[in-house]
C-alpha cells in the first residue's frame, strides 16, 4: 500500500514558477513509476510527466516540455514537479500517481493540489 500527499499548489501569475511535492509512504518512490496528471474544470484528466526505472527515465506531455521538470528524492520518498514559465492553460488540479500498471493505469493517487495561473 502506498499513500500519496501532494503539496505546493497555489496562485501564480503567468510566467511564474511553482514546485509541487508528492510525499509517499509505504514504499520508496524508486521502487515504482511515479507520475503527475492534471485536470482542468470541464476537461478530462491528462498526463503531465512521469519518472520510471532505476535510472529515473522521464517522460513529458508535449505541452509542458521545456517548462516542467519531474524529479525524485529517494531518501525522502518524495517526487517533485518543478513548473516554470507557467501559463493560464496550466491551471488545473494536479495529482500525483504511483505504480504504473499494464495499459498505463496507475494504482495509487493523491488528493490533488490546485494550481491557478492568472493572466
Amino acid at each position: 500500500q502506498v499513500q500519496l500527499v501532494e503539496s505546493g499548489g497555489g496562485l501564480v501569475q503567468a510566467g511564474g514558477s511553482l514546485r509541487l511535492s508528492c510525499a509517499a509512504s509505504g514504499r520508496t518512490v524508486s521502487s515504482k513509476a511515479m507520475a503527475w496528471f492534471r485536470q482542468a474544470p470541464g476537461k478530462e484528466r491528462e498526463f503531465v510527466a512521469a519518472i520510471v526505472g532505476s535510472g529515473g527515465t522521464t517522460y513529458y506531455a508535449d505541452v509542458v516540455k521545456g517548462r516542467f521538470t519531474i524529479s525524485r528524492d529517494n531518501a525522502k520518498n518524495t517526487v517533485y514537479l518543478q513548473m516554470n514559465n507557467l501559463e493560464p492553460e496550466d491551471t488545473a488540479i494536479y495529482y500525483c500517481a504511483a505504480e504504473r500498471l499494464p495499459g498505463g493505469r496507475y494504482r495509487y493517487w493523491g488528493q490533488g493540489t490546485q494550481v491557478t495561473v492568472s493572466s
